[in-house]
């Protein structure tokens, strides 16, 4: 199992960028709202979701891993 460590704010993030994006995918598939309304915020919101979940996706899967120690040069 690979472990990594995940700062709070990170996690923050993560979480919340998962909510906008989930908030949008529900506005696209609602049929309370006006279909103009509903369309575009659900859109923008599936969009920021989904296009800032990529970057931190990949800051945390770039950490290094915590089981395998590092290997130094002692020269």
């Amino acid at each position: 199992m690979i472990e990594r460590n995940v700062t709070l704010p990170e996690m923050i993030l993560w979480t919340g960028t998962r909510i906008a994006l989930g908030a949008g995918i529900g506005m696209l598939i609602s049929r309370r709202l006006s279909k103009d309304a509903m369309t575009a915020a659900g859109l923008a919101l599936a969009v920021v979701g989904g296009l800032t979940t990529i970057p931190l996706a990949i800051s945390i899967m770039g950490k290094k891993d915590l089981t395998r120690p590092e290997i130094r040069s002692v020269a």
